[in-house]
């Protein structure tokens, strides 16, 4: 499924990712400051949005994408062979982003706006020695979204998170509204250096993606991480 491009591949190669147990995961209750609720529910409401091809706003976010990794080159269509050249396995990208909804764009918009140097790195992947079977860079965005969600227990709107992780990223939440996204951006810059680490290859797709959450959770968990910035991994962005 993995070889032929499957749309399955966004959730099947997730899954066993999400159903790993960790000591991190425990289960635990807490209070969120007025703060700290108003900046998941902003988040969970973002989440929740499906990505629909009909809203304007939603084709300017998609062309916008377009034009930040691209710049210079004309997009002939909002459904064209162009997009496989990014990494969407077909020419309608739309049926891609079922797997993280339009915050998954939103996400790679956000990266190739706010760090242009580490988005178009991983884009045209000029990093390391790279494998000869490459994972396709935008699925592999979507897949991040998918898991940093499941990751942050994020996905029930109007629910608080219960895990220990989650627990810790309201705090960077709340200290900086743009942490998911600014996550999102570490946490790709991180897989792929686990990919180049790893030597992978395209099947090993999901081995990467579990070692590159176990990391997360490490770093999550250090003491003197009171900000996103804080993350050790932060420092592999480039403006």
């Amino acid at each position: 499924e993995v070889v032929t491009g499957s749309t399955a591949w966004i959730g099947k190669g997730l899954s066993c990712v999400c159903a790993q147990g960790r000591e991190s995961d425990a289960r635990v209750s807490f209070d969120l400051t007025p703060s700290q609720e108003e900046c998941l529910h902003r988040l969970q409401y973002r989440i929740d949005v499906s990505y629909d091809s009909s809203k304007r706003e939603h084709q300017e976010a998609l062309r916008g994408l377009w034009y930040a990794a691209y710049p210079g080159i004309e997009l002939h269509d909002l459904i064209s062979e162009q997009w496989k050249d990014m990494g969407w396995q077909g020419k309608d990208p739309s049926t891609d982003f079922r797997g993280g909804g339009f915050i998954s764009l939103e996400n790679l918009l956000f990266f190739a706006r706010n760090y242009p140097k580490s988005f178009q790195d991983l884009l045209r992947k000029q990093d390391g020695d790279r494998a000869l079977w490459e994972y396709p860079f935008a699925v592999a965005g979507v897949n991040i979204t998918f898991m940093l969600i499941q990751m942050l227990d994020l996905q029930a709107v109007a629910a608080k998170p219960r895990s220990i992780i989650g627990a810790i990223f309201l705090k960077l939440l709340s200290e900086n509204d743009r942490a998911f996204d600014i996550l999102y951006c570490i946490t790709f810059k991180l897989m792929d250096q686990q990919w180049l680490a790893m030597h992978a290859s395209y099947m090993d797709f999901n081995t990467v993606m579990k070692s590159t959450r176990g990391q997360l959770e490490q770093e999550l968990l250090l003491e003197d991480v009171s900000r996103i910035e804080d993350l050790p991994s932060y420092s592999l962005l480039r403006r």
